[in-house]
């Protein structure tokens, strides 16, 4: 494909994916405060909906597809910075996609915030670059890790190379556990909504009367 063509195909299901976030609200943020502050849990829903979706995906890709997946760390400098991310987005009010989408909208919040979101990142590229702290992965830089951030690779990839066990095999029973979580959560709406039901007519024209009666 030709670059004009796979700039076309990128603007075309970029403008996809933004008018469905767009249309449906969703939101990584909303997902998970949602969950935790408001006991609501639509946008918590479609996101492990989504997941299962990428996990069998990605991991049928990892089993039957062809290609070199790429290799990520994970240590202590994953676990800080994703930490300080998710305070900026709780912050900001939204992930990273629905600012796009808030800023396109005209939400000047968002706008500020996806602007302060590109100084930080080309802020930080300068640090790493001078000084490869965090330690750079050597899949980026092709330096050895720092051995007391890094606790090693961790993905269906990996595993699917140290077992010999296929990696949708690992997918599969990723998206078992989300699917549960999934069905937990429907369990706990259905209890929720039973609580706050109303009251049959029979039932509330019989508590009038013995109320009545009293």
């Amino acid at each position: 494909m030709s670059v004009v063509g796979q700039c076309l195909a990128a603007f075309i299901f970029g403008s996809a994916v933004g008018f469905l976030v767009q249309r449906s609200r969703f939101c990584n943020t909303a997902a998970l405060r949602d969950a935790m502050l408001f006991k609501t849990y639509r946008n918590t829903k479609a996101l492990l909906v989504t997941m299962m979706i990428l996990t069998v995906g990605f991991t049928t890709f990892m089993t039957f597809g062809d290609g070199v997946p790429l290799q990520f760390d994970v240590g202590i400098n994953q676990v800080i910075g994703l930490f300080l991310f998710g305070i900026g987005m709780v912050l900001a009010g939204a992930c990273t996609v629905s600012t796009w989408v808030k800023a396109g909208e005209g939400n000047v919040g968002a706008i500020w915030a996806l602007l302060f979101t590109f100084i930080g990142m080309f802020l930080f590229s300068l640090v790493w670059s001078y000084t490869y702290w965090p330690p750079a992965s050597a899949t980026m830089t092709g330096e050895p890790n720092l051995a007391g951030l890094q606790f090693g690779f961790a993905n269906a990839a990996t595993l699917q190379e140290e077992t010999g066990i296929p990696a949708l095999f690992f997918g599969l029973i990723q998206t078992a556990v989300l699917y549960a979580i999934y069905q937990a959560i429907l369990r706990k709406e259905r209890r929720i909504a039973e609580q706050h039901a109303p009251v049959s007519q029979p039932v509330a024209a019989a508590r009038t009367v013995l109320e009545s009666k009293s």
